[in-house]
């Protein structure tokens, strides 16, 4: 474990006030700051200035001083004007992800990936709890990892969910049991190409030992292994005989020995069958037992925001998917679907080609209400395929499709898009969303 003396913490958002709190818990002098001036009429100022902290808020450049290090949360860029000014200066970048792990004592799975993570991570966690084991998602997804290393110390395991932003800074991260659940066109408005990207993911298996295991999809492990470089057992899973841990209809298996049923689960379809055969993988590979992930599966349900039912008006299904902000995840949640779709999508575009969605959206989708500002380019890549309505904003779009839809079709907001445009972020987009189902007449049922 590498120790500071003093500590440069870039970015005041969930992230940077956990890596704060850590550092100085740890005595280490820190100059937390921020480039948003906008924040510095909020919390948490205020509490880190009482822990000792420097605070300073609208700052366009790192502030004088010797760091041993700058601690960086995940929203920003590497390449930006205030990190490469950092990096001239010789601070070196750390991510706040490895800043905790590396103050764990336990063991560490690590979830990647373009979609379904969040899920996974949570459903592992149930899993290795379900077994007796202590175990704290976080990352990405629940708790910032330095919080959950200062708030449970005793933990045995922290489920991680890590994302190609956090492993740009990355160094020593090494995961007992690392998963890479998916690569698809994701983020490129930052990474810029796919094989940045893909090779951003592999970074997260770098530094594994023989006794490490790494999960990937069956086609992407003899790249991950060789773009990594990292040791361990390199295992693979998918909907295929041919994997290690595999899915069929209603079933998990474990090649050789293992079957699991899952009938009528979370997991049970062809979108996150695979995924449900991860979970197998890692668990198992953590020491929890097939038969308690058999037990486990079914109770899993739709974390918010993310293929979420909210709401059914006069026998139409409205569905929350406001996670879904890539082309990939659109595609998997009108698939996951088993009523006819009318589909809500736009927001601020990651991508500029959304023309890869068409061939489903022809199959599955009877209209699409387009919102925000990939509005007009989603109608016009779409528009040949699939009726499109440029709505402008969500109450547009919502009462759009309530006139549309009939008895026994799904309304699903699926946007591809970021929020940002119109949101303070896609929990925002959601928790909308939900109270403009909630406010049509003749909601009966609440979900």
């Amino acid at each position: 474990m590498t120790s500071f003396s003093s500590a440069l913490v870039c970015g005041l958002g969930r992230s940077g006030v956990a890596a704060a709190r850590l550092l100085r818990a740890e005595g280490v002098a820190v100059v937390a700051v921020d480039e948003n001036a906008a924040l510095g009429g909020q919390n948490p100022a205020a509490a880190l200035k009482e822990l000792g902290c420097r605070v300073e808020w609208g700052v366009s450049r790192p502030p004088d001083g010797d760091f041993d290090v700058a601690v960086v949360s995940p929203g920003l860029r590497v390449d930006g004007p205030f990190l490469s000014a950092v990096r001239e200066r010789g601070i070196p970048l750390l991510s706040e992800m490895e800043l905790g792990w590396s103050r764990f004592r336990g063991r560490t799975v690590a979830v990647t990936g373009s979609n379904g993570k969040s899920t996974v991570v949570q459903t592992l966690a149930d899993c290795l709890q379900a077994a007796g084991r202590g175990a704290i998602p976080c990352g990405n997804f629940g708790l910032p990892v330095s919080q959950a290393v200062v708030e449970h110390p005793a933990a045995d395991w922290l489920v991680i969910e890590v994302s190609s932003f956090q492993l740009e800074t990355c160094d020593a991260f090494r995961p007992d049991i690392g998963v890479l659940l998916n690569v698809l066109t994701n983020h490129l408005d930052r990474h810029g190409t796919m094989e940045v990207y893909a090779r951003l993911k592999a970074r997260m298996f770098a530094n594994q030992r023989d006794s490490d295991v790494a999960l990937t999809p069956l086609e992407w492990r003899e790249r991950f292994r060789v773009w990594s470089g990292g040791g361990g057992q390199w295992l693979t899973f998918g909907a295929t005989p041919t994997a290690d841990f595999g899915y069929s209809p209603g079933q998990l298996h474990r090649r050789g020995d293992v079957s699991v049923g899952i009938a009528g689960a979370l997991f049970d379809n062809e979108v996150l069958g695979a995924n449900a055969a991860a979970v197998l993988g890692a668990a198992t590979s953590a020491g929890v037992p097939p038969a308690v992930v058999g037990e486990v599966l079914p109770g899993i349900r739709p974390l918010p925001h993310r293929a979420e039912p909210v709401g059914e008006v006069d026998g139409v299904l409205y569905v929350n998917d406001s996670k879904a902000t890539n082309v990939a995840s659109l595609m998997a949640s009108v698939r996951m679907q088993q009523r006819p779709v009318w589909l809500i999508a736009g927001g601020r575009p990651k991508e500029t080609d959304f023309t890869a969605a068409v061939s489903v959206l022809r199959e599955r989708v009877r209209g699409v209400f387009a919102i925000g500002e990939a509005a007009e380019a989603m109608v016009a890549a779409w528009g040949g395929a699939v009726p499109c309505e440029n709505c402008g904003t969500l109450a547009a779009a919502v009462a759009a499709a309530r006139r549309a839809a009939h008895p026994g079709d799904v309304v699903l907001l699926a946007p591809v898009g970021t929020s940002y445009d119109q949101f303070k972020d896609f929990a925002e987009r959601g928790d909308t969303f939900r109270r403009l189902v909630a406010a049509e007449k003749g909601c009966m049922t609440d979900f």
